[in-house]
């Protein structure tokens, strides 16, 4: 009977024996140690959380009636975060104007509207009601005289975002009997979406006058939405895969989801800039929005994150229930790495089932050695060995004939402009020759000649880091370490526009 220091002697032996036994990489060896995939597979999107919180949230309102008119419209506002409800203001990054030319309902010229429903209530026992909708922008008020809807129609073609304009006239409110400058009682609110009557549900019944004054109360409120709209502008850092269509994604890589107060594809990217790094997938790098309609009527804007980029093959997802899915786009983050996976270096050899070959450089990237040094950086197309796709990097000598550390970097400077703020993202792993060989793994990452960070991870599975980093415009990175046999290997390198 063996004790269990002794057990511990003959397992540490074995161990010892069959990674004495390993075969170098560059010889299609086989890693001691085989690597845990990837759960990409359990993470898709989470529609029914989606759609249980859009039957909760309310993010209906309209022109209030304590506020002078003409105020500046709003930032946009998260209302939920992953089926929580919050009230929470995006500060973007990049935004040209929140509530503005980024919004998805946008003219392509002025003074084109239809009329989508008339007014009535004109008499004393005949009353009318006010839009209550989603994306409201701000209000103002128009002339006594007239009933005038061209007034209101130029205002909605000034304010960035506008496409449905509410007139109506609301009384018994003081501000705007007396204390308002305007003096009118004729409101026109104005929204970054479309409304119909259904949605007239503001039927006053405020005292703002003291007793025994009147309640408020609305006539003739009419609407009139744009006849013509256009593409949102595609968010700075990102490029449009799709849409508009009325599929949202059912994607693999999901980190989660947003609502937000209007359709407003920046808020939508400074969500996925902004978010937490998943411990499997790292950054954000897909976001697909869309605009839940709950029977009939628009009831929150959907903001979906993703590690992985998606495309349209998988906007399978038209709603449940009442809620139908509309205006879904889907864009995916600029990469300024290019060929960050190393896929542009394939093997000429295309007969086998699992293609094998490396080389110290290719067309993207560069493998250096130091003096004394052989294929201590090196490039392998070999699925195995790699996190995604079918390419790799590898430091440490791929033959194992020295234990040298090599530089892998780039063959081109990166495209950055000076002063702008980078996420760098990269993965890792330090598994191929076992827990004892892997011991003195290391990886430094150099940023402009600077080292950043140096890892000691010892033996790790694939593992995402990420850093944000200053441009100084065409800037060098790099990636230094390995000594054979504690390889390290680096894939999916990318670098995103903050």
């Amino acid at each position: 009977m063996f004790s269990p220091s002794q057990l511990l002697v003959f397992a540490g032996l074995a161990v010892s024996l069959a990674e004495c036994a390993l075969v170098a990489p560059a010889n299609k060896g086989v890693p001691a140690t085989i690597s845990d995939p990837a759960d990409f597979n359990g993470t898709t999107t989470d529609t029914s959380a989606i759609a249980s919180t859009a039957q909760q949230v309310d993010q209906k309102s309209g022109a209030p009636t304590d506020v002078a008119p003409n105020q500046p419209v709003a930032d946009t506002t998260v209302t939920a975060v992953d089926g929580d409800l919050v009230n929470a203001t995006v500060a973007s990054t990049s935004r040209r104007s929140l509530t503005g030319a980024a919004s998805h309902l946008s003219r392509r010229n002025n003074s084109n509207y239809e009329l989508v429903f008339w007014g009535t209530g004109t008499g004393p026992n005949d009353r009318d009601a006010s839009i209550e909708g989603t994306a409201y922008l701000t209000y103002t008020v128009v002339s006594n005289a007239t009933y005038d809807i061209d007034d209101c129609l130029a205002k909605c073609d000034s304010v960035d975002g506008c496409v449905f304009a509410n007139l109506y006239y609301e009384f018994n409110n003081p501000g705007l009997d007396h204390q308002f400058s305007e003096g009118s009682n004729l409101k026109c609110a104005l929204y970054a979406d479309i409304h119909n009557a259904t949605e007239k549900t503001n039927f006053g019944g405020q005292q703002l006058y003291p007793a025994p004054g009147g309640l408020t109360y609305i006539q003739q409120s009419s609407g009139w939405a744009a006849k013509s709209l256009v593409d949102p502008a595609t968010p700075s850092g990102y490029d449009l895969v799709f849409g508009p269509t009325n599929g949202a994604n059912n994607a693999p890589g999901y980190m989660g989801f947003a609502f937000l107060d209007k359709y407003d594809v920046d808020a939508c990217a400074t969500l996925c800039n902004q978010r937490g790094a998943d411990p499997v997938g790292g950054a954000c790098q897909y976001f697909n929005i869309w605009r839940a309609v709950v029977n009939g009527v628009p009831t929150t804007y959907t903001c979906s994150m993703y590690y992985i980029v998606a495309d349209e093959s998988t906007a399978v997802n038209y709603g449940q229930g009442s809620l139908v899915v509309t205006e879904s786009r889907g864009y995916k983050r600029q990469n300024i790495v290019v060929d960050g996976g190393f896929e542009g270096y394939t093997c000429d050899d295309e007969g086998d089932d699992v293609p094998f070959c490396f080389t110290a450089s290719y067309a993207n990237w560069q493998g250096t050695s130091p003096a004394g040094g052989t294929f201590d950086a090196s490039i392998f197309n070999y699925q195995p060995y790699a996190h995604t796709g079918s390419a790799v990097a590898l430091l440490g000598s791929a033959f194992d004939f020295d234990s040298l550390p090599g530089t892998l970097a780039p063959t081109q400077s990166l495209a950055t402009h000076s002063g702008a703020s980078y996420t760098l993202q990269f993965f890792h792993s330090s598994f191929y020759s076992g827990q004892v060989d892997e011991a003195n793994a290391t990886l430094a990452v150099i940023w402009n000649g600077q080292t950043i960070d140096t890892l000691h991870p010892g033996f790790a599975q694939w593992t995402p880091h990420q850093y944000t980093v200053t441009a100084k415009g065409n800037d060098q990175l790099q990636f230094t370490g390995g000594n054979a046999p504690a390889y390290v290997f680096v894939d999916d390198v990318s670098l995103y526009p903050l």
